[in-house]
């Protein structure tokens, strides 16, 4: 047993600059399910220099709501709100940094249709996955959300060219 080694995603952390705009997004786009709220709006925002030291914030910013969604059968969505004195969109994909959320689902079209009927841009039809990737059905889809930050969708229901040469997988989703 390899203990000094994570186990997994536990959750992806997003800064939204509309937390009601993504809230409806996460629930009627994606389907997620709202768990809790850590600090809310009732509550005095978190601020102060041990704040601005521990998660490397400028000097000023407050965090003033923190949510966590379950999505699906993989990691938590947790949801922050800021205010700060210098916030900027998410950086672009071939800008350095975590750069979007996979979500794998099993039925693309729809999957994508749901996510911009609730306010997500698709930035283009599906492609095909490539190279040891490929596999019948094996797609993907990329997405603007509301808030900014990019998604892809991600589906591969059949064995991928890799699997033909290795006994290693990668993590898929159990079936609901």
């Amino acid at each position: 047993m390899h203990t000094a080694r994570p186990r997994g995603v536990d959750h992806v952390g997003l800064t939204v600059p509309d937390l009601a705009a993504a809230h409806r997004f996460l629930i009627e786009g994606l389907g997620a399910e709202f768990l809790y709220e850590v600090l809310g709006r009732q509550d005095p925002p978190l601020e102060g220099k041990e704040l601005e030291q521990i998660i490397a914030v400028p000097e000023g910013t407050q965090i003033l709501t923190v949510r966590m969604y379950r999505l699906g059968n993989g990691p938590g969505v947790e949801l922050f709100e800021y205010r700060g004195p210098s916030q900027r969109p998410s950086a672009r994909a071939c800008d350095f940094g975590w750069q979007h959320l996979a979500l794998y689902v099993d039925d693309m079209e729809a999957s994508a249709q749901r996510a911009v009927a609730a306010g997500a841009v698709q930035l283009g039809a599906p492609w095909s996955l490539m190279g040891p990737e490929s596999g019948a059905g094996a797609t993907f889809c990329f997405l603007r959300a509301p808030f900014g930050a990019l998604l892809e969708l991600v589906t591969y229901p059949n064995p991928q060219g890799y699997e033909a040469n290795m006994s290693l997988r990668r993590w898929k989703p159990p079936a609901a």
